[in-house]
């Protein structure tokens, strides 16, 4: 019941603090302004971290590897966690139990990848239903277009209903499958 407690909070917390570093980190992959709330909150929220690792550790090819290392890390955390935990006394051979835990981390971080893209786009066609001049409609957008805008080019709207957020939501669902 503890542990279960405890990996209850240690989910919460490495999951909180990783989607808000993923956020950073694909809001400045596509240059989406950090000018409004969410931008701000996320700048605030990891400027303790991604400050200082950008000393050590520059960008690479224009992706910013001081916000995506960090996020990967603390799912790497969270993962061993689990698998220590779970495993019990069973022996693994060290030449295959690292990389499997390296890998395991990078499918948790595609994984919250993922369930970020779906969250942008409920978000997405909520606010253009609800809202669609609202200071988050802007940045939201900017997020989502490079998910959509393929899917737009092969499926028109129909009936003035743009039908290129569902269909990204079913992809990402089916990625999360195989994930």
């Amino acid at each position: 019941m503890i542990t279960q407690a405890g990996l209850f909070l240690l989910d919460a917390l490495t999951g909180f603090l990783s989607t808000a570093l993923l956020l950073r980190f694909y809001m400045q992959t596509f240059r989406v302004s950090f000018n409004n709330q969410v931008g701000s909150f996320v700048v605030e929220l990891t400027n303790w971290l991604v400050r200082p690792l950008r000393k050590a550790l520059p960008g690479l090819f224009g992706l910013d590897l001081a916000s995506l290392l960090p996020a990967y890390v603390l799912q790497l955390i969270f993962v061993c966690t689990v698998f220590f935990l779970r495993a019990g006394n069973e022996a693994w051979p060290p030449e295959l139990l690292l990389p499997l835990l390296l890998w395991r981390g990078v499918l948790a971080t595609l994984r919250l990848s993922i369930y970020l893209l779906i969250a942008a786009l409920v978000v997405q066609a909520i606010l253009s239903w609800v809202s669609p001049y609202s200071p988050l409609s802007q940045p939201v957008a900017q997020l989502t277009r490079p998910f959509l805008r393929p899917i737009q080019r092969v499926v028109p709207p129909i009936g003035a209903v743009d039908l290129s957020p569902l269909i990204a939501i079913v992809l990402a669902q089916l990625a999360l499958m195989f994930l």
